[in-house]
């Protein structure tokens, strides 16, 4: 049985983690979705499969967040198939930790260009179709390293401090055609990025004490979706109380 709004969302990165769970929100919540998802089918086709028993269509699309003509790609064939795009979650990223005097240029670039540039090309062509709708959402996920730095991750901050800038701007471009815009800051989530940090060692910062999990972002995110349409220009933590 269908359970369709008729809205179509995209999200960047989706076919595992914080991504994963964003989708199946979406989903659950009567959204058809595209995802992309950079090399594991297997898993993007899981997500796929997880979202339409929803009873909503779901698209994956292999692309690189860092490539511009891919990323218009991806939201084009969703605009394609679906008629609309009503939201956006920028949620691609990637890391190469290091500390500065050793970083290399590569590895700094390719942070940049994933977790920054890709929310720009990606921003840059949605917003076209949304600001013709007069409505849309746009979401881009940071960090609390984004906010307060992290030694050995100076890339990495630096993208995710770039991403709480570009979108109070866009926020305040886009905020007369009904288009918001807003960030949401997770904290320490448990996913594969945080596997190999010991836990009590990330706990003992966290007020809340435990590690957050991903449908804690997904649900955020949701919230800004479908009830924020009077939020924009935010940076929402989602980390248990460790930023304030």
């Amino acid at each position: 049985m269908s359970n369709t709004t008729g809205k179509a969302a995209i999200v960047t990165g989706g076919s595992r983690g914080i991504g994963r769970a964003i989708v199946l929100a979406l989903a659950e919540a009567g959204y058809h979705v595209a995802f992309s998802y950079a090399s594991n089918q297997a898993a993007a086709l899981e997500v796929e499969n997880a979202a339409k028993a929803f009873g909503v269509d779901c698209l994956a699309i292999q692309a690189n967040a860092a490539d511009v003509k891919e990323a218009q790609d991806l939201i084009e064939q969703t605009h394609k198939k679906f008629g609309r795009i009503d939201a956006l979650v920028n949620n691609a990223g990637i890391t190469r930790d290091g500390l500065l005097m050793r970083m290399s240029d590569e590895d700094w670039a390719k942070v940049l260009d994933t977790n920054l540039s890709g929310a720009f090309y990606t921003c840059r062509a949605a917003s076209r179709i949304m600001l013709k709708q007069r409505a849309g959402a746009i979401v881009n996920i940071s960090s609390v390293v984004g906010v307060f730095g992290n030694a050995g991750q100076a890339n990495y901050a630096a993208s995710k401090a770039g991403l709480i800038g570009f979108t109070k701007s866009i926020a305040k471009e886009f905020g007369s055609r009904g288009v918001t815009a807003n960030v949401v800051a997770p904290g320490f989530i448990a996913t594969d990025m945080t596997e190999s940090v010991p836990k009590d060692k990330l706990i003992e910062h966290i007020p809340l004490a435990r590690l957050g999990e991903p449908e804690d972002i997904a649900k955020t995110v949701l919230f800004l979706i479908t009830s924020g349409g009077y939020i924009t220009g935010q940076v929402i933590h989602v980390d248990g109380g460790l930023v304030f």
